[in-house]
C-alpha cells in the first residue's frame, strides 16, 4: 500500500478495526450456523469508536474520510465479512451527510439544514450508539429503479409508506435510512425512520446461501413518520451522486476485497499446517493454485488501491471506468478465490464447520448486490468505446 493511501490517521483507524479481528473471526461460525445477527461485534464496533469512523473528531468521531473507511471495511472483512457489509450499511450515512455532502452541496439553504441536522445524526452515533441501515433495494431492478417508496409531508415531518426488499440490520437497526420519493418532485430524499416508528414492521425469515449474519429481511412501512430533523442530506443530493460521487457505489467492494485475504489466510494456513499438513505447499499443484489465488487477489487489491487514490468529487469517465472495473474485478474475484480454494485444499474443506466452505458461501453473494452489480457494471462498461463517453458511462 502506498504511504499516500496509509497515511498515520488511516493507520491507526486500521489498527483499530484490526483489534477486533480475532473476537470477530471466532465468533463467525456460530452466527453463520444459526443465521444470527452478530450484536457482541456491533458492541465491540462502538466500543472502539469505529460506529463514528467517518465523523467529524469535532463532533466525537475518528475523523476518517471515504478511504479511511474503505481500508478498515477490508480489515473487518478479512475476520467476519457478514459484520463488514453490515457495517458499510450503517458508515454509508454518515459519508452521504458528511464527505459527500460537503463536495456535493452549495446552496445556503441547504447547507443550513444539512449542518442543523448532521449534528443530530453525528450525536446520536458518538453519544448512544445509534446503529443505522440504509436499505436501498425495491422490488423494481436497475442502478437508478426510481424507488416506489413514498414520503407525504405532515406537520413537522413526513410519513413513509413503501418496502425494502434484502435490507440488512432490519431488525438490528435503530434508525433505517430510505430512499424516497415525494409525489410531485422527482427528487430523490434520504429520511432516517425510526425503527420503533408506528407502522414500521419486519417480514419474513432469513435463511440465504451467504452472508447469513446480516438480517437482511424485507421492511415495510406504512405511514411511519419521520422528524424534519432525520432527513440527512437535502432533497436532490442523492440524486447527484451517481454523475458526481459515483464512488459510494462501489462501498461495497472492500467487504469482499477482506472476504478475499481471508480465504488466502485460511487457504496458507492448510497449506503449512503442522502434523497432516506437512508436505501439502510441496505439492507442485497446490503451489499452481495458491499462484492464482494470490494473482486473482493482487489484480483486485491493485485496482481498488489505485481508484482509492482518485476519490472525489466529479471523476472524468476515465476514473470511473477505472471504478467499474475495480468492482467487477473484486466481486468476481472474491469468488473465484474461494473456488480455486476449494481444489487447493481439497473435500475436507467442504466440511462443517469449515471456514472455507462458509467463505465459499459468503463469495458468492457480492456479484449480485446492487446498485453496482457485476450485471450492471459490465453493461456500462460494455458500452465504453462503442458511444460517447457521457452516453456510455
Amino acid at each position: 500500500m502506498s504511504d499516500a493511501l496509509l497515511t498515520p490517521e488511516r493507520r491507526a483507524i486500521i489498527e483499530r478495526a484490526a483489534g477486533l479481528g480475532p473476537s470477530f473471526r471466532a465468533r463467525s461460525a456460530d452466527h453463520d450456523r444459526e443465521a444470527s445477527f452478530p450484536t457482541a461485534n456491533w458492541a465491540d464496533l462502538a466500543e472502539a469508536g469505529l460506529l463514528g469512523i467517518c465523523i467529524p473528531e469535532s463532533a466525537g468521531g475518528l475523523g476518517g474520510d471515504f478511504v479511511a473507511y474503505a481500508l478498515a471495511s477490508e480489515e473487518l472483512g478479512r475476520h467476519c465479512p457478514a459484520t463488514a457489509l453490515t457495517y458499510n450499511m450503517h458508515v454509508a450515512t454518515t459519508l452521504l451527510a458528511g464527505q459527500i455532502a460537503d463536495d456535493l452541496v452549495d446552496d445556503a439553504d441547504d447547507l443550513r439544514i444539512l449542518h442543523a441536522n448532521r449534528e443530530l445524526l453525528w450525536e446520536g452515533i458518538v453519544q448512544r450508539g445509534v446503529i443505522h441501515s440504509q436499505p436501498f433495494s425495491e422490488t423494481t431492478s436497475g442502478e437508478e429503479p426510481g424507488f416506489s417508496t413514498r414520503a407525504v409531508p405532515v406537520d413537522g415531518g413526513h410519513r413513509v409508506t413503501g418496502r425494502k426488499i434484502f435490507a440488512s440490520l432490519s431488525g438490528a437497526a435503530d434508525v433505517h435510512n430510505v430512499v424516497c420519493v415525494v409525489d410531485g418532485d422527482d427528487r430523490n430524499r434520504l429520511l432516517g425512520v425510526p425503527a420503533d416508528a408506528e407502522g414500521v414492521t419486519i417480514e419474513g425469515d432469513w435463511d440465504p446461501l451467504g452472508m447469513r449474519a446480516t438480517d437482511s429481511r424485507t421492511l415495510v412501512f406504512e405511514g411511519a413518520f419521520v422528524p424534519a430533523g432525520n432527513e440527512w442530506i437535502p432533497p436532490g443530493t442523492f440524486d447527484a451522486v451517481r454523475d458526481r460521487w459515483p464512488y459510494f457505489y462501489m462501498t461495497l467492494s472492500f467487504s469482499y476485497l477482506g472476504l478475499m485475504r481471508a480465504v488466502l489466510d485460511a487457504t496458507a494456513a492448510y497449506l503449512t499446517g503442522s502434523g497432516s499438513g506437512e508436505g501439502r505447499r510441496d505439492h507442485p499443484v497446490k503451489q499452481q493454485g495458491w499462484a492464482e489465488m494470490n494473482l486473482a487477489y493482487s489484480r483486485a487489491q491493485g485496482l481498488c488501491y489505485h481508484v482509492l487514490g482518485e476519490v472525489g468529487p466529479d471523476p472524468g469517465p476515465d476514473a470511473v471506468r477505472r471504478a467499474l472495473s475495480s468492482t467487477v474485478t473484486t466481486m468476481d474475484g472474491a469468488a473465484d478465490v474461494a473456488s480455486i480454494s476449494l481444489r487447493v485444499c481439497g473435500g475436507r474443506s467442504l466440511l462443517r464447520p469449515s471456514r472455507l466452505e462458509q467463505l465459499f458461501r459468503d463469495a458468492r453473494c457480492g456479484a449480485t448486490m446492487r446498485p453496482w452489480s457485476v450485471e450492471n457494471c459490465l453493461g456500462r462498461l460494455g458500452r465504453t468505446g462503442l458511444y460517447d463517453d457521457e452516453e456510455a458511462i
